[in-house]
């Protein structure tokens, strides 16, 4: 099975690549375009340069059975909308695009052609919270925090908050039918952003500020008498009655822990089966990101233009 590997860089080496490197029966291809870092790369992984391309043309004349994209953000449209052209299920790092626009584009295409699209929020196969959907539910609260880091308000929301918004909805026990939205901005930066969504018999708040003196992640789901905290993805604390306590195991991987190699498995067995993975559900996601961002600017007092 040939998968392709588009942008080399630190969420590549850290997490995905020591995955696909290791997965029976993959063949690497990697792309980038800066050939000293391919061929440093290669060698590590000890890649023959048929294997090797700094044009993606030549990658995808190679003819790959699928295709992970970590390049950076601004190039997805491209890279997403060549490969599923060329028929290549394709698996992206989030966000699918920085505008919603942009992202509902690339989803018609994947459908229209019935070509698998993935987009990597791999929280949703986070051992620790995967397990939270049988726990309780009645309040979610999540809490994602940064310290000295205000940003433009589309690059928090769409880089970094979207975890939040991904992961409030994917523990949602119901249909989500209000959503309500406030946050900070300064000096046309957002420092903070509150997320609240709701449904029949549940409520989901979803925090995050980048200037709280820490970098933390913390999730707590609660109901009947009972809760269930994670703390950076590593601890698990269970409160009924007398706390109980368990952590990650030394000898956890790290892409194992936060979901990354659950969530590349479960798109290579998808492509192995001939199943077309939607799209459709992240969009959701990034249609509340949008909705995000257009109050953070309206309260900016800067057009809460329409999305391109």
């Amino acid at each position: 099975m040939k998968v392709g590997v588009i942008g080399l860089g630190d969420i590549a080496h850290k997490a995905y690549l020591p995955v696909l490197t290791t997965q029976p029966g993959v063949q690497p291809h990697l792309h980038t375009r800066t050939r000293a870092t391919l061929d440093r790369t290669g060698d590590t992984y000890r890649l023959p340069d048929g294997q090797r391309h700094d044009d993606l043309d030549s990658l995808i004349a190679a003819g790959p059975d699928a295709a992970f994209v970590h390049a950076p953000t601004g190039d997805h449209p491209y890279l997403v909308t060549r490969l599923l052209t060329a028929g290549i299920p394709t698996y992206v790092d989030k966000p699918l695009a920085r505008h919603l626009g942009d992202a509902q584009r690339i989803v018609e295409l994947a459908e229209r052609r019935g070509v698998g699209l993935a987009v990597g929020f791999n929280r949703r196969h986070a051992p620790a919270y995967a397990h939270l959907v049988e726990h309780p539910r009645d309040l979610i609260v999540m809490q994602k925090h940064r310290r000295g880091l205000p940003e433009d308000p589309r690059d928090m929301v769409y880089d970094d908050f979207i975890h939040v918004v991904d992961t409030l909805r994917f523990l949602a026990p119901a249909a989500i039918d209000r959503v309500a939205v406030s946050c900070r901005v300064g000096g046309g930066l957002l420092h903070h952003v509150v997320l609240q969504l709701s449904g029949e018999g549940f409520t989901a708040v979803g925090t995050m500020n980048h200037r709280s003196g820490s970098a933390e992640e913390i999730v707590e789901v609660s109901g009947q008498d009972a809760k269930r905290e994670v703390r950076n993805l590593a601890e698990i604390i269970d409160h009924k009655g007398q706390p109980s306590i368990r952590r990650r195991g030394d000898w956890v991987p790290v892409p194992r822990q936060r979901g990354i190699e659950q969530a590349a498995v479960t798109f290579l067995d998808a492509v192995r089966a001939g199943r077309a993975i939607s799209a459709q559900d992240a969009l959701r996601t990034h249609e509340l990101c949008e909705q995000i961002v257009l109050a953070a600017l309206e309260q900016d007092g800067r057009p809460a233009t329409a999305p391109r």
